[in-house]
């Protein structure tokens, strides 16, 4: 079995690596330390697995999952973060994550979350599923509530890396440089983030960012 762990962070990678090896002893594993570093090694290893963080820099976990099945359909992707609000549990597992599994679990919640997901069950830590079944039924509207009117604000996955790579401070040149994309056309998906967010400017990019989870304080 190919297992690719995803973190930017490499004492996080080597301990995962060092869990894996009494797990599944067999398993050769790669690391990545960012979405765009883990999608090219999903392209080019086709991993059964990836153990997946969300907040990386350059391109975050959650956006890199579409990428990532796209480059390779048949990996299955288990998030494995500090994130414990429901938010980024819904956006990774509608992204296309199979599972989502908090750092601080134990070594064999870990065990049965890679067997879950390996054999094609979904897999949630259980004070995230409770939380989120408690969030489904509160939310349920009532039979005679008014249907929203209103589109929720959203961004497209090229307008949501490029709003990550604003958040990180990068200039409109260097975003260019990582996007291959031209000055011209970051100028323009710059404009139409702002014109959907009604935001203009960076701070408040920023903020609208980490509160989505498309960036993290760290960076």
């Amino acid at each position: 079995m190919r297992v690719l762990i995803a973190d930017d962070h490499a004492l996080v990678r080597s301990g995962m690596r060092l869990i894996l090896a009494n797990i599944e002893p067999a398993a050769q594993v790669l690391e990545a330390v960012d979405g765009r570093e883990a999608i090219a090694i999903a392209r080019r290893e086709t991993p059964e697995l990836c153990l997946l963080d969300i907040s990386m820099p350059g391109l975050n976990g959650i956006d890199a999952i579409p990428q990532m099945l796209q480059a390779s359909p048949n990996t299955r992707i288990l998030v494995v973060s500090m994130h414990t609000d429901r938010h980024f549990v819904s956006e990774a597992l509608r992204a296309g994550a199979q599972g989502y599994l908090l750092k601080d679990a134990a070594v064999d919640e870990l065990a049965d979350a890679i067997r879950s997901v390996r054999q094609g069950r979904p897999f949630l830590s259980a004070q995230l599923a409770d939380a989120l079944l408690h969030d489904f039924v509160r939310q349920l509207p009532a039979a005679d509530s008014p249907r929203p009117t209103e589109e929720p604000k959203t961004l497209t996955p090229r307008q949501r890396e490029v709003l990550q790579l604003i958040a990180e401070g990068r200039s409109t040149r260097d975003i260019a440089e990582r996007l291959h994309l031209s000055v011209k056309t970051v100028e323009t998906h710059r404009a139409e983030i702002q014109r959907r967010l009604e935001i203009h400017d960076v701070a408040g990019l920023t903020r609208y960012a980490i509160r989505q989870g498309i960036v993290s304080l760290d960076a």
